[in-house]
């Protein structure tokens, strides 16, 4: 029997570097796919290498290569290939006023087209297995600051509750939703703890908390379909205006 293997998208850098490290620990082999940031690739190979599993770096541009080589290639090494996370995410801030076509397509071939047609190879490549999607807890709202990023999202969500119907019960389909986790770089402390003002559990999330609902989903073979919000419930505080909040 084959040793379990996931192929983690964007495995390098920030969330996805928390996954491999976090599957690699709990017995997976990894098929880490990269695009620019190989010197991060390399790191987070030899951390996976030295907790005794393997890791294999496989390189692929979204914009330009085929979904369907990186699944043959994460195949080819590794047989048991069993799970496919999508984690790799393109984000630009723009108002639709100011979104072009390209901005579109980047992100809805990153963000979309690409996990769309990785699920669809991945299904013809494994007799089972998991894939869970990396999506954002930005799908329960209309923030038109970032049209284009926004709305691949929540097609990204449609998208895995659909599959999940489609592929069951021979693929299990689920996605996490992470709320105020890594803030970008660029995001000062005066602006994050504004956010943290509207999150309901106030606090800011940690990667942990991500890699327990990793295990949950990973674990619980009577789930799917399901998108886990992991963002101290700030995705539901969506009380909207009314008289009682109301002041003149």
């Amino acid at each position: 029997m084959h040793q379990h293997a996931a192929l983690v998208t964007g495995g390098a850098t920030r969330l996805g570097r928390y996954f491999c490290e976090a599957l690699a620990d709990a017995g997976y082999d990894i098929a880490l796919h990269v695009n620019r940031s190989r010197e991060e690739a390399e790191e987070v190979a030899s951390g996976i290498r030295a907790k005794r599993r393997e890791c294999e770096i496989l390189s692929c541009d979204f914009l330009s290569d085929e979904p369907d080589d990186l699944i043959q290639a994460a195949k080819r090494r590794f047989p048991g290939l069993n799970l496919l996370l999508n984690s790799a995410s393109a984000y630009a801030p723009a108002v639709i006023a100011e979104t072009e076509l390209a901005m579109l397509e980047t992100q809805f071939r990153v963000n979309m087209f690409t996990p769309l047609l990785l699920t669809r190879h991945f299904a013809e490549a494994v007799e089972e297995g998991q894939v869970i999607n990396i999506i954002d807890n930005k799908v329960a709202y209309h923030q038109y600051p970032y049209a284009a990023y926004l709305l691949s999202k929540k097609s990204l969500a449609e998208m895995t509750r659909m599959a999940a119907l489609e592929f069951a019960p021979r693929i299990r389909i689920n996605g996490i939703a992470p709320g105020v986790v890594l803030p970008a770089s660029q995001r000062t402390s005066d602006y994050i703890e504004w956010r943290i003002e509207g999150i309901p559990l106030k606090r800011q999330g940690d990667p942990e908390h991500l890699v327990q609902a990793l295990h949950y989903l990973l674990n619980n073979p009577f789930v799917a379909g399901q998108i886990l919000f992991v963002d101290g419930g700030e995705s539901i505080n969506l009380e909207g205006r009314h008289s009682e909040n109301y002041s003149a």
